[in-house]
């Protein structure tokens, strides 16, 4: 596939790019900064411009497609371009930015008759991520018909952008996908930063105790490009187990007392539910935490009681 894949010089972007281009696609990347992988054309887009980002859906790559018959035109658009969290820029600006560059990267794609969008949502439309103070989810494990109230500028940007690719796909019957992703977890993060979460879980209740492997992101992302006909999706997209050691059942003691347990849970499974993804699309994350660092909760067995 062509795939005009947006912010792929960001933290997930500049390994999900690089993996597409590896399973064969033809991958541009459309930012503000230069990726300089060899396997990834660079393109400097603003996307927050509409003319700009119609222009460069409609145009070249680079300059080897002079030489085709016809100049080709893009399979797929992967939008992950975004001010990817709060306190980076001003409130109004965040908000601003993501809104506006998600409006004109859809209406561009859809108006070139691009068939299927994979977006950028996150785990903070859940209202819990960067909520005031501790806020809890209504039940768990959080799936995708959990209530999506947010206060933060970055959440709202997020809960828009869906609401506005549900509106796209409405209009013109496109495949678009819309990812809520989880805290990105780079390889060389698990010696960094996970002994301090296995020292203390309360590190991660904001993040629901998850977390996504880049290398399974880029997996999320290809089975999307396969899987056709789905019309408009939200996917919860995270690891199989928690970022911590504690099992599930010492988590819901100790931050969730009270919160209705919807269904039975394995010993180390994930809050931010991956169900839909698994089956809908056949994701199934291969990398761990558990791959790099000594499992300390291991004593606890392979089954909670």
């Amino acid at each position: 596939m062509r795939i005009f894949f947006t912010g792929g010089s960001g933290k997930a972007g500049k390994h999900v790019a690089p993996y597409l281009a590896e399973q064969g696609h033809h991958v541009t990347n459309a930012d503000l900064v230069p990726l300089q992988d060899p396997a990834v054309a660079d393109l400097r887009v603003d996307l927050t411009d509409a003319g700009e980002t119609y222009s460069a859906l409609a145009g070249l790559a680079t300059f080897d497609e002079l030489d085709l018959p016809a100049k080709p035109t893009y399979d797929a658009v992967v939008h992950f371009a975004a001010i990817p969290a709060i306190l980076l820029k001003a409130d109004a600006a965040t908000y601003a930015t993501n809104v506006l560059s998600t409006y004109n990267v859809l209406e561009a794609a859809t108006r070139l008759g691009v068939r299927k969008i994979v977006f950028a949502s996150s785990e903070t439309t859940y209202g819990i991520c960067f909520a005031q103070g501790e806020r809890r989810p209504l039940y768990v494990p959080v799936d995708e018909d959990h209530p999506t109230v947010p206060e933060d500028a970055y959440a709202m940007s997020k809960v828009a952008n869906e609401v506005t690719a549900r509106s796209f796909q409405a209009r013109t019957g496109a495949d678009v996908y819309g990812l809520r992703i989880n805290n990105v977890i780079e390889p060389h993060e698990y010696a960094e930063l996970f002994p301090a979460f296995l020292a203390d879980p309360s590190l991660r209740r904001r993040n629901l105790f998850a977390y996504i492997d880049v290398r399974d992101l880029g997996q999320m992302v290809q089975r999307c490009l396969e899987t056709d006909g789905l019309g408009y999706e939200v996917f919860n997209v995270a690891n199989a187990d928690m970022s911590i050691a504690a099992t599930t059942h010492e988590i819901r003691n100790r931050f969730y007392d009270g919160v209705e347990v919807r269904r039975e849970m394995g010993r180390d499974e994930t809050f931010f539910a991956i169900d839909k993804a698994r089956n809908l699309l056949g994701f199934a994350p291969q990398y761990s935490w558990r791959d790099v660092l000594a499992d300390p909760g291991a004593e606890h067995g392979d089954a909670e009681v």
